[in-house]
């Protein structure tokens, strides 16, 4: 929060999306914050593809998308439980589509222009280290790529 707080005003007009862990997003805010977004931060537990269904998200066309970060693969005690509770009804395809570069591939075929994504497990401070620099080096890019990569949906 602090960081979107920060660098709310600097680079964005718009910003959309579901913070904190009030709650879990539903398959259609998903698909609706995808589908209108130019780019798009996932900043959250396990791996984004843990968070969203393949089947839906492989039949979704995402061209207006320039840039999807995900700052994932953190895990908590409650994150691996609940993964391990889901991933018994899970096939093995099912479940290589979650590793990072399968991940990564498949949003390119989706029509996203650039993921940047994390390869290994993380913690969630080395994750919010990552956003912090990420976040202070767009105050130099043109205001062209501030104004298309920020307005980002999480």
């Amino acid at each position: 929060k602090e960081i979107l707080e920060q660098y709310h005003d600097p680079f964005t007009l718009h910003w959309e999306g579901v913070t904190g862990n009030i709650r879990v997003p539903s398959q259609a805010e998903w698909e609706q914050l995808l589908t209108n977004c130019s780019a798009f931060l996932f900043y959250g537990m396990e791996g984004f593809m843990s968070h969203v269904l393949p089947n839906r998200l492989v039949a979704m066309n995402i061209p207006r998308c320039h840039l999807m970060m995900l700052l994932d693969l953190v895990r908590s005690k409650q994150s691996y439980q609940r993964i391990t509770n889901s991933s018994i009804h899970k096939s093995c395809l099912h479940a290589a589509i979650e590793r990072p570069t399968e991940t990564a591939m498949l949003l390119s075929l989706t029509g996203v222009r650039s993921v940047v994504a994390n390869q290994w497990f993380s913690s969630v401070q080395e994750n919010a280290e990552r956003l912090e620099v990420v976040s202070q080096r767009k105050l130099g890019y043109s205001s062209w790529f501030a104004s298309t990569l920020f307005q980002m949906c999480y």
